[in-house]
């Protein structure tokens, strides 16, 4: 047997779980399917896949063979691709971690727009507010709102738009704890902090004409900044948030800025992958897509 047709039949199983998926789109029997997998199974001395009459899935070894063999094929493809001066179409499943706040209408915009475009494409989109592990969990990218002097250097950055997070509360809140008329006044108010670094009780607020640091009390501390748009529409404190995600809240006076011309903190969103000299056909579609219609959205 072809080792290089096993591979990508296996690859297929992976991302369909099944094998009759994987046989229709290669055009072979379900019984021929399986044999490639044992081969490769038989050849590694272990078990790439459980199977049962119901379901499909992957050992431990099978997900780890799965993700390198799947970006090795990727790879391939867009060398010959390049050599033979070829467009490769963009398909199979395109696996991305993003900010818990990716779960908007806008974003949910933006996804269905390049399924559109790119109808061979699956997405699977993870949203955990984790950090992942790129190469060991088999990630073709994440989406990281965060400076650059804090993204791993051993991955390849590409900008996508500037997000602005505005200083915003309730009106609840603010006409029980009171509204702050300088930025001294921000001392004692409760605060709802995103945690994913090391959280104190005192901020440095301000611009060039005034910076102070002040010191709030921490109500709440999550990574879950759709937690933390809740929170502060309860009236719980005073949160750090995208103005274009609270949008409507603000045009309805939900919720309300704070300081607006003042108060703001800067965060650039970028597309992160593993550096490898020939990405996948999805993947440089997609971040080349989210170049041009992410600064529209935020």
């Amino acid at each position: 047997m072809d080792t290089m047709l096993s591979l990508r039949v296996f690859c297929l199983v992976a991302e369909f779980k099944s094998f009759t998926g994987a046989a229709g789109r290669l055009n072979l029997s379900p019984a021929m399917v399986s044999k490639h997998v044992m081969r490769l199974e038989k050849r590694l001395g272990s078990r790439l896949l459980n199977r049962t009459s119901r379901s499909v899935t992957l050992t431990e070894t099978g997900a780890l063979y799965f993700s390198q063999t799947k970006q090795m094929l990727e790879g391939l493809d867009e060398l010959e691709a390049s050599i033979g001066n070829v467009t490769v179409a963009p398909r199979g499943t395109l696996k991305f971690s993003a900010p818990v706040w990716a779960a908007s209408s806008g974003f949910v915009n933006l996804l269905a727009e390049y399924n559109q475009r790119y109808p061979e494409v699956s997405l699977d989109m993870d949203l955990s507010g984790r950090i992942t592990n790129m190469v060991d969990e088999g990630f073709d990218l994440a989406l990281r709102a965060m400076s650059s002097d804090r993204l791993d250097p051993g991955l390849v950055a590409r900008p996508l738009a500037t997000i602005e997070f505005r200083l915003m509360a309730s009106p609840d809140y603010l006409n029980h704890a009171g509204r702050p008329q300088t930025i001294a006044g921000l001392n004692g108010h409760a605060m709802l902090r995103y945690n994913g670094t090391s959280v104190s009780d005192s901020i440095l607020f301000g611009s060039h004409n005034e910076r102070l640091r002040v010191t709030v009390r921490n109500v709440l501390l999550s990574s879950n900044e759709t937690l933390l748009h809740l929170a502060a529409l309860r009236g719980m404190g005073m949160v750090f948030l995208p103005e274009w995600l609270v949008a409507e809240d603000l045009k309805a006076g939900r919720l309300e800025l704070l300081f607006p011309d003042t108060l703001g903190v800067s965060n650039t969103l970028h597309a992160v992958y593993p550096s490898r000299k020939y990405l996948s056909a999805k993947v440089r579609t997609f971040i080349d897509f989210l170049v041009l219609r992410s600064p529209q959205l935020f």
